[in-house]
């Protein structure tokens, strides 16, 4: 699924006064990480994961790593938190525009 730049707009609009559900450590992406990003998708559908590092290249390496176990679209990327949207298939929450 691929989402266009109206769509992107208003999810980061929705997804602006979110908290992070998701905080990444020094480990990386862990199988236990992978578990709780599967379980906030399917509760919440747009989340905003919180990453540790100080390095821009390691970050996006982790959230590509993220965005390609999940089947999940990265909508924003900024310093330490990425905000990920994955539709729930079975109750949509969220109305996308077109």
């Amino acid at each position: 699924m691929s989402l266009n730049s109206s769509q992107i707009r208003y999810l980061r609009g929705l997804a602006h006064p979110l908290k992070p559900v998701l905080l990444l450590g020094g480990k990386g992406v862990t199988p236990g990480v992978l578990k709780e990003l599967e379980q906030a998708l399917d509760d919440h559908e747009l989340i905003k994961v919180r990453l540790s590092g100080a390095d821009r290249a390691a970050r996006s390496a982790e959230i590509e790593k993220l965005v390609a176990s999940s089947r999940a679209e990265a909508v924003q990327s900024i310093g330490h938190i990425a905000v990920l949207y994955r539709r729930n298939d079975e109750q949509p929450q969220i109305a996308l525009p077109r």
